[in-house]
């Protein structure tokens, strides 16, 4: 904060002692060494607690940058399962229409009662 060199505190003892005399300056010195003391711990724990909240800040912005790129991928594979849905349903569609009596039932056969239209090995005869 202050830098003093032996210089001017051997200064500021000397008019010290002519001020306050030899038999108060103990007692102020002792006085001034609390109030430095004091002003020393308020001016860190302001310090601290400004270190904290950039340290808070910096962790939301982290957190906000990791959503945002959570957020991303999620709707880049999103994207991918919608593009692949919808191939795989024109797929589907473009099948149906080269080979329509495999999807569809033969309407032309009349059907027959349960268990006659199932093959042989599958009756229960």
């Amino acid at each position: 904060m202050f830098e003093l060199g032996m210089v001017e505190i051997v200064i500021i003892g000397v008019i010290a002692l002519v001020v306050l005399g030899p038999e108060r300056l103990p007692k102020a010195a002792r006085f001034a060494g609390l109030w430095v003391r004091k002003a020393r711990a308020q001016w860190f724990a302001v310090k601290s607690e400004l270190e904290r909240e950039l340290a808070v800040e910096e962790m939301k912005a982290a957190m906000q940058r990791e959503g945002r790129s959570i957020r991303s991928a999620v709707d880049e594979a999103t994207e991918t399962l919608n593009d692949a849905t919808q191939s795989l349903d024109d797929a589907v569609l473009e099948a149906r229409k080269e080979l329509p009596s495999a999807t569809e039932p033969d309407l032309a056969q009349p059907r027959k009662p349960d268990g006659e239209n199932s093959p042989p090995a599958l009756r229960n005869d």
